[in-house]
Formats: C-alpha cells, structure tokens, sequence
C-alpha cells in the first residue's frame, strides 16, 4: 500500500499527498475497493458515483487490481454534456463504458442521457435513480477553475434541492476541455451539460477526490486556502470530513511544503 509522503487536514478534510500519480492512484483504489467490499457486506450490493476524464486515469487503472465484487456494483457518472450522443469521442458515456463498464463489469451501469429530447426530463429521471437507495462512494476530481463535477464559480448552490440540473458551462471549462485533447477547439465544446449537484456529490457515505497534475495545482491551492465560497465550489470540501483528497506532488505545488492551509492541522 502507498504511503503519503505528506498529511494534514484542511478543516474538516483529510489531504494526503503521494509521491507520483501512480502511487495516488493506487491509494484511492485501495480506498475505494475496501468500501465498496464494505457495502457488499452489510447490504448485499454497493452504488457508486464515477468521474471521468484524465485526472482519473490512474485511478481507474489501479482499481483493475483491486478485490472488488462488482456483480454487487451499481455505477453512476455525474456529468454528460447536452446534444451528443455516446459514440462521440468525449461523450462521458463512453468513457464510462471503456474504463468502468468493460474493463471492470459492474452489475449495472445507469448512463445520464445527454442526446435525451428533453434534457431537464433527463434530470428528472436520473436524480429519482440516485435518491432512490444510499450512495456509497463517489469518485471525483476538481476542475481547473475549482469546480466539482460541472457546478460553476458564482453558480454552483451548495443547499441545492436538486441532484441534477442542466449547467451552462463557463468559459474556463470550455478551454480545459480542449486542452485535455476532447475537442479541437471551444465552439466545437457544447455549451451546457447535465450535472449531479453539490448536495448529490456530498450525499454519498465516502467521497474521494483525485486532483492529480499541475494544471490543478492553483485550483487545489484556492480549494485549501480560500474562503468557503462558490467562488470556488472545491472548498466545500473543507466541511466535508466524510471526504479525502488525494494529490501528488505536481497539484500539491502550489502549496508549498511548509505552507500553512485554511483550518490545517
């Protein structure tokens, strides 16, 4: 098992620092696979909440390794972008279906339909599937402008009534989706997509954040230091001591190794 080779909380989160992307990876897998072993046992299946995109690669690859039951599993994702369809390139639905659903099997996979004719139908559909048992693990990232899953700066409602709700993404998350190679360029990114909330992301018994890389590396640092603020939705984190953040020393940078955090102990 990888040991951090840094430790501390932030408020209420545990932050724990790996010496490569791989050995981070590796951690939350470790994590990942124990409670989900853990729901199996006492209830006789598991859900959990799935992130896509590049930040989560190492952690989808450790979790091959893992003892996970997952003829027990139910997997969500919390995003899909509005207007394509699975088979596009970035469709978070086919990331899901080439990382998780073939390489790992899971008893069942529910999709967000991001091609559904009525998108906020869609949204309806999917939050009666989320709210309709326990939530046992989501597996997230944090954006390059400090947003979780698609919840926006100044947009994102931390006492949100709903799970799921259509967001228009802002300019930020348009540019970090073609600099990690989904689209050629901005016009070409749709410009709103179907997002599980912040309360459906925090509803769930564990949270594990994966943040590797250092094009995350201001957004983790504003997610430890700054105000509690959906200037930057990430800082919710800090009140959510049901959650661990897993770096490595790229997106841990802008810390500093004696740099004192919001609430650090």
């Amino acid at each position: 098992m990888p040991e951090p080779i840094r430790q501390f909380t932030a408020a209420a989160l545990p932050v724990e620092v790996y010496a490569s992307e791989a050995e981070m990876g590796r951690a939350a897998a470790r994590s990942a696979a124990r409670v989900l072993r853990e729901a199996v046992a006492a209830r006789g299946s598991a859900r959990a909440v799935m992130a896509t995109g590049n930040s989560q690669f190492a952690f989808t690859d450790a979790l091959r390794a893992e003892d996970v039951p997952w003829d027990h599993v139910t997997v969500f994702h919390m995003d899909e972008y509005v207007g394509i369809d699975r088979e596009h390139p970035a469709s978070f639905r086919r990331w899901i279906g080439e990382r998780i659903e073939r390489r790992l099997g899971p008893a069942l996979v529910e999709y967000i339909h991001g091609d559904a004719p009525d998108a906020k139908a869609e949204c309806d559909r999917y939050e009666e599937l989320l709210r309709s048992a326990p939530i046992d693990l989501v597996c997230m990232g944090i954006g390059e402008n400090g947003h979780l899953a698609f919840n926006e700066p100044f947009e994102a409602d931390f006492d949100d009534d709903r799970w799921v709700r259509v967001i228009t993404l802002l300019p930020e998350s348009l540019t970090q989706q073609v600099g990690e190679g989904h689209f050629p360029d901005i016009d070409a990114v749709p410009p709103t997509a179907i997002s599980l909330t912040i309360p459906a992301l925090l509803a769930a018994a564990h949270v594990q954040v994966c943040a590797p890389e250092q094009r995350k590396a201001a957004a983790v640092a504003a997610a430890l230091r700054e105000e509690i603020s959906t200037a930057c939705p990430a800082t919710i984190l800090r009140r959510t001591p049901h959650a661990t953040l897993y770096l490595e020393p790229a997106s841990a940078g802008a810390l500093g190794a004696d740099t004192p955090v919001a609430g650090s102990s």
